[in-house]
């Protein structure tokens, strides 16, 4: 996508942020929230408590909870989050890390339960779809944002005529479909990693692979009530379960029995059609109708690629410059709660989260919402990992700043910017993929997505990758030791080059940073595989995500796969590595690498092995493109020798 630029200055902020007490995330629940642990929460700020049922312009009521401060005798804005995981309990919440710095100073506080959802009326619809504006009685959650802002302007006192809204996750998707047409009081809006599109890149697909673990149980999480109940698995090991399992017909067939409407959506829409579009934010967001400030983690486990997606699309619609962005160093939701110091082993130096909320999200509704001067960042506030620092752009991604480089697959599991000469008869590694043996997205065993026990879910993208590295079933090149720091900034490309015996094949990619085997700093950390980047790629839909078809049994093919943008410094003396795989589950349904028309409907038959190729010749150069910042010229020694504990060709 062509942007416009505002500049292409970057300026480093280095995080000089006092000590301060990590509170608690929600009231009367503490999760953790990037790997660490809460502190005790503080005492909620006085409040008076309002509780009603906010009619719709089609009579269904939804359940509100106002909170509006007691000592305040000047006009307050509204701050406005809209939930289907149920309204608060209390004013605790905003002693919470979320809403804290916010509510020091000073706004009315309204949450909403959504349609259908804990104690409002109406039916739940996940992700709601757009209504037909053509029938004025249809509703959506863009309908229902516009009636609840006209309500609490006629009938909440001692505001200043102007709302803000904010949300993480399905409440960030919320307060996105607030935009669409929004209320003219609505004057500042915070999508925090929102869901743009459930079939290309966020919780239920990404390019077309089904997400399977998240897909059942968060369907069946949110749909067997109106409250939440998670699914009662037999097996601690949710592997083994879904292992066991077989094809997917045999969820409906033998637990769901055709009563989970979004399982039998994916059943029903296993293509990028209509049904997937009309639910995407892209279509609808034709404008930049408020200020916006979209969040994103650069290790979201959950919705890494809609707040990214959500930018791209107001950024070349931005006429008054008022869309911004902020990546950061976080899992899902990880800014919202905690210090942020930290994520699993992997340590910031600073307190990022907490800078995120003091210095950015507080600023930024305090000025659209009360014409407070500190709001500052021109286009774009991103946490450069490895370097770990803040980085201020004019321009997101700083296209000026980089240049375009190749990283190539080479031989004897090398990589290099430069190219390879030799021919394809001799240039490929290649692996079996097998789908009755597949290998596991994070090391076993792998708890439920929400088990109230602990799950490694929160924290497997920033997991250690040797727990793969030199499987059979693995593909890995790596450059020697960095001679000198690598920056890249801005969207990563895979371009593979690879064939399959079968007629179907998953190609998942990533992109690692590999810590020196000595690492003083850290002893523990030494020859660590960080994962920066990884994305899969459903072969099948090479050429249409809308009409899939059949690969042809060893041909060669290009699969080019966004790994999505960055921000990471490879530290001289680190490595860079590729992995290639086929399988990554059950975080990935198993493709049977036969095509079928549904793989929903596949029988198990259908699930075989297939010889997969990887190409790094002349002709077919499988290599990364990495946007490199300018003024470095990438070196490092030279390839690393090949172990010889996995069989190459």
């Amino acid at each position: 996508m062509e942007q416009r630029s505002r500049g292409q200055r970057p300026w480093t902020a280095w995080l000089l942020l006092g000590a301060a007490a990590a509170l608690a995330l929600v009231a009367g629940a503490s999760p953790r929230v990037g790997g660490q642990a809460p502190a005790p929460a503080v005492a909620a700020p006085e409040v008076t408590e309002t509780r009603v049922l906010i009619p719709m312009r089609d009579g269904v009521r939804l359940n509100t909870v106002i909170f509006a401060p007691k000592t305040n005798g000047s006009p307050l804005p509204f701050l406005f989050v809209r939930t289907p995981y149920g309204a608060p309990a209390s004013a605790r919440v905003l002693a919470a890390d979320a809403y804290r710095e916010l509510a020091a100073d000073g706004y009315i506080f309204v949450f909403q339960d959504i349609r259908g959802r804990y104690k409002s009326e109406g039916t739940f619809v996940m992700m709601r779809p757009p209504r037909d504006r053509r029938d004025r009685k249809a509703v959506d959650e863009s309908t229902d944002a516009y009636d609840t802002v006209a309500w609490l302007l006629a009938h909440v006192p001692g505001h200043n005529g102007r709302v803000g809204m904010k949300g993480v996750s399905y409440s960030g998707w919320l307060a996105a479909t607030a935009m669409i047409d929004p209320h003219p009081a609505l004057r500042a809006v915070s999508p925090q990693a929102p869901p743009a599109d459930m079939y290309m890149g966020d919780d239920f697909h990404h390019n077309g692979a089904f997400r399977l673990s998240y897909g059942f149980e968060y369907a069946t999480r949110m749909e067997t009530n109106k409250e939440q109940t998670s699914f009662a698995f037999d097996l601690y090991d949710t592997f083994e379960w879904y292992l066991r399992l077989g094809p997917l017909a045999a969820a409906n067939e033998r637990y769901l029995h055709g009563g989970i409407p979004t399982w039998n959506d994916f059943v029903a829409h296993p293509n990028y059609d209509a049904f997937w579009r009309k639910q995407a934010l892209a279509p609808s967001l034709t404008r930049v109708t408020v200020p916006t400030l979209s969040v994103g983690g650069w290790w979201d486990q959950e919705d890494l690629f809609g707040p990214q997606k959500l930018y791209e699309t107001l950024e070349p619609l931005d006429r008054s410059e008022v869309s911004f962005f902020v990546g950061g160093p976080w899992n899902h939701g990880g800014w919202a709660g905690g210090e942020g110091s930290a994520l699993g082993p992997i340590e910031f130096g600073s307190k990022t989260s907490e800078y995120y909320r003091t210095k950015i999200e507080a600023p930024f509704f305090a000025h659209y919402l009360k014409d407070k001067p500190g709001w500052t960042v021109p286009e774009a506030i991103t946490f450069e990992t490895g370097a770990n620092a803040w980085q201020v752009y004019e321009e997101w991604p700083p296209r000026a700043l980089t240049e375009d480089r190749g990283l190539y697959f080479r031989e004897a599991s090398g990589l290099a910017f430069e190219p390879p000469a030799g021919t394809d008869e001799s240039s490929f590694d290649s692996y079996v993929s097998d789908p009755a043996y597949p290998v596991p997205y994070r090391p076993r065993p792998v708890e439920a997505t929400y088990d109230p026990r602990g799950s490694g879910w929160r924290t497997w993208l920033v997991g250690d990758q040797r727990f793969v590295h030199l499987r059979p079933d693995v593909l890995s090149w790596a450059t020697g030791p960095l001679e000198e720091d690598i920056t890249v900034t801005g969207s990563v490309t895979a371009r593979l080059f690879a064939s399959t015996t079968g007629t179907d094949s998953d190609w998942i990619v990533k992109l690692i940073d590999v810590y020196p085997e000595d690492y003083p700093e850290e002893p523990k950390m030494g020859g660590y595989q960080l994962m920066i980047a990884s994305e899969v790629f459903r072969g099948r839909f090479r050429t249409s995500f809308e009409k899939p078809a059949p690969l042809v049994p060893g041909e060669v093919a290009e699969f080019p796969i966004g790994l999505h943008n960055i921000d990471h410094r490879f530290l001289k003396g680190h490595r860079i590595m590729v992995q290639v795989q086929s399988t990554w589950f059950p975080l990935i349904d198993r493709n049977p690498q036969t095509y079928v028309e549904n793989i929903f409907e596949a029988r198990a038959e259908d699930y075989r092995p297939a010889l997969q190729r990887v190409f790094r010749s002349a002709a077919h150069p499988s290599h990364l493109v990495l946007p490199v910042r300018k003024g470095s010229d990438p070196k490092f020694f030279n390839f690393p020798k090949r172990d010889g504990l996995r069989p190459k060709n």
